[in-house]
């Protein structure tokens, strides 16, 4: 099912005003103010100036969605447009008039936001969150309501729980989404923000960090089992054997033989290792 069939739609949320027939006038910018409660906190200075300058050409293509507030209009949809022509020095901006409650406001900018994917990943799950708490939305709701997967929103609202130090990394682009993810699999609180900073300070890939992990993992094991190790006597083919499998899979293998029988331990540190060790053992292409 396609994306535009599964979301509503802006227009499916906007009520048209009786009488108003969309039409578009053109208001003084001066007159505009923006909605505190928008969802979209950064906006790009490059993709704000290419704007400026293609509106400074062309003008506003596209006119803006606003609301009466208390004499003044306050934008519901097109802040970057009105941002960028007030960069350009246009006196009026062209804009539609809707009389929306706050609430309605809210909805529209949340959705209009997620279904541009105009968010960062943080603003994303604050998004999702917000349209939860203030509508009362499942994640299976919010995903309808935005054309998005049940999974992608469940995945994004997870990156809340990180710490604010992880949190202020992906908010200003030098972690992706991810990358937060794979940390969000490390359970160890002072691993994960070595790793974050690893990430930042070493430009490392989101491949590079899973591997990071694991060998993050690897070495807390073997300082906790070393003494474990030394005080039991291990079967040297075990040994080699958990040795030969560490090597082919490229994660911890602990292998515990009793007689005949056994048993094969894998970890994993992320969703993502996990897949890449059933293409490795099923011998998977992808």
């Amino acid at each position: 099912m396609s994306r535009k069939a599964l979301g509503r739609g802006l227009k499916a949320l906007i009520p048209e005003a009786e009488g108003e027939q969309g039409e578009v006038r053109p208001i003084p910018i001066e007159l505009i103010d923006r909605n505190e409660e928008q969802p979209r906190k950064h906006f790009d200075e490059e993709q704000l100036e290419e704007l400026r300058e293609s509106i400074a050409t062309h003008g506003v293509l596209e006119p803006i969605i606003v609301r009466p507030v208390e004499g003044r209009y306050q934008v519901v949809v097109g802040e970057r447009r009105w941002r960028a022509a007030r960069l350009a020095g246009l006196k009026t901006v062209p804009a539609v008039v809707r009389q929306l409650t706050d609430k309605e406001t809210m909805e529209i900018a949340l959705v209009e936001n997620l279904q541009r994917e105009d968010l960062n990943p943080l603003e994303e799950a604050d998004a999702y969150r917000r349209l939860m708490a203030e509508f009362g939305l499942t994640q299976e709701e919010v995903a309808a309501r935005v054309g998005k997967k049940r999974s992608t929103v469940a995945n994004r609202l997870r990156l809340l729980d990180l710490e604010e130090e992880i949190r202020l990394e992906v908010e200003a682009g030098r972690l992706s989404a991810g990358h937060a993810k794979v940390l969000l699999g490390v359970p160890d609180r002072a691993m994960r923000l070595e790793l974050a900073r690893r990430v930042v300070e070493e430009g490392l890939s989101v491949r590079a960090l899973e591997e990071a992990v694991v060998e993050s993992e690897r070495r807390t094991v073997a300082r906790v089992e070393t003494p474990r190790r030394s005080s039991r006597r291990v079967d040297p083919l075990v040994q080699d054997l958990e040795e030969r499998l560490q090597q082919a899979l490229g994660t911890k293998v602990r292998v515990v033989h009793r007689g005949d029988r056994g048993r094969i331990e894998i970890d994993y540190y992320s969703e993502d290792e996990m897949e890449r060790l059933i293409e490795v053992l099923t011998g998977a292409d992808g």
